[in-house]
């Protein structure tokens, strides 16, 4: 499955996009990616966030302090002094609140790589949807451009015959009225088309340029209980709502580890200088100018009580635990209805393909016989208009159903699971994205100073793209040619 949809079978001509290179382009640039990769890199810390609770800490303070006046019944007045200390705690049990914040954490981690798993299949298929419309666009346009040149010559030629009498005066004004309405057709589906290249200039980063017809979809299910099936194992949406919800299981066990006693070993050490300010009232009398202390402890706390805060916080917990496993059912639900629409989207498109491609050849041929009806008289003008509209509509419902089904059989794709870079065979550009490897680097950091450089932004800004034209490439063209012509 993995390359075949984006390699197409046939060369591609000089200049030319392929939907290959638009997925390459919104995978190396989007914002909307980039800014989730970068958001899953804030989850991994909290991983070492909870570590941090369950290892030694070390502090350290010192103090000068200059004595301005000391006590009159004081027999040891010291001017100056000098305090040092260093503290170093253990925490040897803690009633299970840092292991179970430790798992909570890296549950949520794999949640997070779900949701990072998510969006890159939403912005492919924004990316499919943004590429075959301006495909749509540009055929439309040259379906409409094609429509106003034939009307046109139907003007022409209608007030020809209107000159040596052949015609009547309305026949003329029917030719003319469905030009200037073709024509406005025309002004509509280039904006259109204007519209749809911004919108994929916004998710790709780049211009489109020539737009190549896209591959087959491969992995397309063989039933709607194959995909149903597929979705609730391999869906991201889904697989993160599972793990919330484990993740939401250890905040109860870390909540109610807040009555429990915690037992920590301790150390200390204290340096006293009084540079040489100690004195006595006693004559020949000296006192040391400096000392040191050091502690050393085992400290066991126990809370008897505490307001009701920690059954709170456990309540509190258990709701929020019970919230998460509803959404798991809301978005097995939401998944289960997304996979049924997209399936019977897509095989409606498919239909409607088969149906428009059959109306098309029904409608060539009753244009060609109204034309040659009209000749003998048996046929008027309005009858060739309308049997061109007929024409005109069968092949715009033809171009809109294949932009239909392919966006639906991506949809489709994307909410099974399997639309994501590894499954379309990117990666020609450079190595793909592995969320892994931010997290295998930081999971076990215990330094205080391991700081990251300032980020830099990574998608590319579309500020210098031209405003895109409604000019049409020729292999737009094509769409306007009657089968079998």
């Amino acid at each position: 499955m993995a390359g075949a949809v984006l390699t197409a079978a046939a060369a591609v001509p000089a200049h030319a996009d392929t939907l290959r290179d638009a997925l390459e382009a919104a995978y190396r640039g989007n914002p909307t990616l980039e800014a989730a990769r970068a958001q899953q890199r804030a989850t991994d810390e909290n991983v070492p966030l909870q570590k941090a609770a369950g290892r030694p800490s070390v502090t350290t303070n010192s103090q000068y302090i200059e004595f301005v006046k000391s006590s009159s019944t004081s027999l040891i007045a010291p001017k100056r002094n000098v305090v040092a200390n260093l503290d170093l705690a253990v925490p040897i049990y803690s009633g299970g609140a840092v292991r179970n914040g430790i798992k909570a954490a890296e549950t949520r981690v794999q949640a997070g790589r779900a949701d990072l798993r998510g969006t890159e299949s939403s912005v492919f298929s924004q990316v499919v949807a943004a590429y075959m419309d301006v495909i749509r666009a540009e055929a439309l346009v040259a379906l409409s451009a094609n429509q106003v040149k034939v009307l046109g010559v139907n003007v022409q030629s209608t007030s020809d015959r209107f000159e040596i009498g052949d015609l009547t005066r309305t026949d003329v004004a029917q030719s003319q009225a469905r030009l200037a309405t073709a024509q406005s057709d025309l002004e509509s589906a280039q904006s259109n088309l204007i519209a749809a290249r911004e919108n994929y200039i916004a998710i790709v980063g780049l211009a489109p340029d020539n737009l190549q017809a896209p591959p087959p979809l491969p992995g397309l299910p063989d039933s709607l209980e194959d995909a149903v099936s597929t979705a609730l194992v391999e869906n991201p949406d889904l697989i993160a709502a599972r793990e919330r919800a484990k993740a939401a299981g250890y905040d109860i066990d870390v909540a109610g580890a807040a009555r429990l006693p915690t037992v920590s070993l301790f150390t200390g050490g204290t340096y006293n200088n009084y540079l040489g300010s100690l004195e006595s009232g006693a004559v020949a009398t000296s006192y040391p100018q400096t000392s040191t202390a050091v502690q050393a402890g085992v400290q066991l706390s126990l809370p008897l009580y505490q307001g009701g805060r920690p059954a709170a916080q456990e309540r509190q917990a258990q709701a929020r635990s019970s919230a998460a496993l509803e959404q798991q059912i809301g978005a097995e639900r939401s998944l289960i209805a997304q996979v049924r629409s997209a399936y019977a989207s897509w095989k409606a498109s498919q239909a409607i393909i088969e149906s428009s491609q059959q109306a098309i050849d029904a409608a060539s041929l009753s244009l060609e016989g109204v034309q040659a009806e009209n000749t003998v008289g048996n046929r008027t003008i309005l009858d060739i208009l309308n049997a061109e509209q007929e024409l005109v509509q069968a092949r715009a419902q033809l171009v809109t159903a294949r932009r239909n089904a392919y966006v639906a059989g991506f949809s489709l794709l994307a909410a099974m699971g399997r639309a994501e870079a590894r499954d379309l065979g990117l990666g020609d550009d450079g190595p793909l994205y592995d969320p892994a490897v931010y997290y295998d680097r930081v999971q076990g950091k215990w330094n205080d100073w391991a700081r990251d450089p300032d980020p830099q932004t990574q998608s590319t800004r579309t500020v210098d793209i031209p405003a895109p034209g409604a000019e049409i490439p020729p292999s737009a063209e094509s769409v306007t040619e009657t089968p079998g012509n």
